[in-house]
């Protein structure tokens, strides 16, 4: 078992949160990973990562499967221009590959932005620390787990 999935699991586990993460096999869009787990496209909880370009902190958006994020208003939600997150940046400091971050058990938890959209399903599934799994639970808990603040940020 990855050290990625392991932290997953253990922040689930603190919290409280009944939800055993899924081998689901390499999902590398939203749509597939719907489609593996049977749920609807928006009920993905896509863990975006960008970079400040002032602060070069990595910043989380968890968005719904359909959404995208819109950078400027990403942006303003920030206080900062936003770029491009690159994977060593997104390995340092969330600890997890791209295709596989989670929005929770991050080693160095960013700044996070949740949207409203995921708040419309009494279940959502994310990534679970590797591009092959996954865990569900409902968006509140996720929502608190990970320390993103409500904010309309796609287009």
């Amino acid at each position: 078992m990855s050290k990625s999935l392991k932290r997953v699991i253990r922040a689930l586990v603190e919290a409280g949160v009944n939800s055993t993460p899924l081998e689901v096999g390499p999902a590398t869009t939203a749509q597939m990973a719907a489609d593996l787990v049977g749920c609807e496209l928006d009920q993905i909880a896509k863990s975006i990562i960008f970079q400040g370009q002032s602060s070069g902190n990595a910043v989380l958006f968890i968005t719904a499967g359909g959404q995208q994020v819109d950078t400027a208003k990403a942006s303003a939600l920030v206080g900062e221009a936003l770029g491009k997150a690159d994977a060593a940046l997104i390995r340092a400091q969330t600890g997890f590959a791209i295709g596989g971050v989670s929005p929770i058990g991050h080693l160095s938890a960013p700044r996070a932005f949740f949207d409203p959209r995921l708040l419309d399903f009494d279940q959502i599934w994310a990534a679970a620390g590797t591009p092959r799994h996954v865990f569900a639970s409902d968006p509140k808990t996720i929502m608190q787990l990970s320390g993103a603040q409500l904010a309309n940020f796609t287009s």
